[in-house]
């Protein structure tokens, strides 16, 4: 099954899930009021507005235990397909219910001891609740995210790379093939590429991380903090006495390229 988009898997991604589904949730509830819900929340004692926040309380703890452990650990799944997706959101949403069920049957023997509260009864309307609110943000954002993931698949190299200075003035035109490396210099960034037998450098007023998003559409990837390669020159990966990574490129005379072990994983699975 196809693998769910690398986006799905961020951090804006683990924010935007966290923050609004339940802020959908609250703000849903309380500015339509569906009869059912504002009985099931009230309890006949006027607890509507506590139960609703305390019901988003528990919507916003199921997704940070959830999410957070996922995200710190995307880079090491590398098979997340989608089935596993659709089953970890349907999990969320399960433990949601059953959360919310548990809350709201104790309040509810708590508040109104002449009515018998069974678990089960009100985990089939808490599932109804969070199932048609809460689902909605979830195919949003998932869409969204999806999409995004999109804008930023590799272009072709038929696709010349245009760099800007940092004043947004475009300074050199290169094609993404025969740039070899970029490295930061103080203030400078040098782009170091061919032009036939050739090799040049064009030293480019511009910081690292505003080159990156395009950099990364072209194939040319960070390897270091000062560093960004381009995987097509790069023929090996080894270490030296010291145990540190270098990437060694097919351009005669060229330094060997720093790579650091954050960024390590990226660039081996390109090779």
């Amino acid at each position: 099954m196809t693998k769910i988009p690398r986006k799905l898997l961020s951090v804006p991604s683990l924010l935007a899930h966290v923050l609004a589904i339940p802020a959908f949730l609250l703000f849903f509830v309380l500015i339509y009021s569906p009869g059912w819900i504002v009985e099931m929340l009230d309890m006949s004692v006027g607890l509507h507005t506590f139960n609703l926040l305390m019901v988003m309380c528990i919507v916003l703890g199921v997704l940070c235990v959830s999410r957070i452990p996922v995200t710190c650990v995307r880079k090491y799944l590398k098979n997340f397909t989608w089935l596993r997706y659709i089953l970890w959101c349907f999990a969320e949403l399960v433990a949601m219910s059953a959360f919310v069920a548990l809350y709201l049957t104790l309040m509810s023997r708590q508040h109104q001891p002449d009515v018998e509260a069974s678990y089960f009864t009100t985990l089939g309307w808490s599932a109804a609740l969070v199932g048609s609110i809460v689902l909605y943000p979830y195919l949003l954002l998932d869409f969204l995210f999806a999409v995004l993931d999109k804008s930023d698949e590799q272009l072709s190299d038929d696709v010349p790379v245009r760099l800007h200075d940092i004043a947004q003035q475009l300074k050199l035109v290169v094609a993404a093939p025969a740039i070899v490396y970029i490295e930061a210099d103080a203030n400078y960034l040098i782009v170091k590429y061919t032009e036939g037998e050739r090799v040049k450098d064009y030293q480019l007023r511009n910081t690292m991380k505003a080159l990156e998003p395009q950099l990364r559409k072209h194939g040319i990837i960070r390897c270091q903090r000062s560093f960004y390669v381009n995987p097509r020159h790069v023929t090996a990966l080894r270490k030296d006495k010291e145990g540190l990574i270098l990437a060694e490129l097919d351009i005669p005379n060229a330094r060997s390229i720093p790579v650091s072990p954050n960024y390590y994983d990226d660039l081996a699975k390109l090779l």
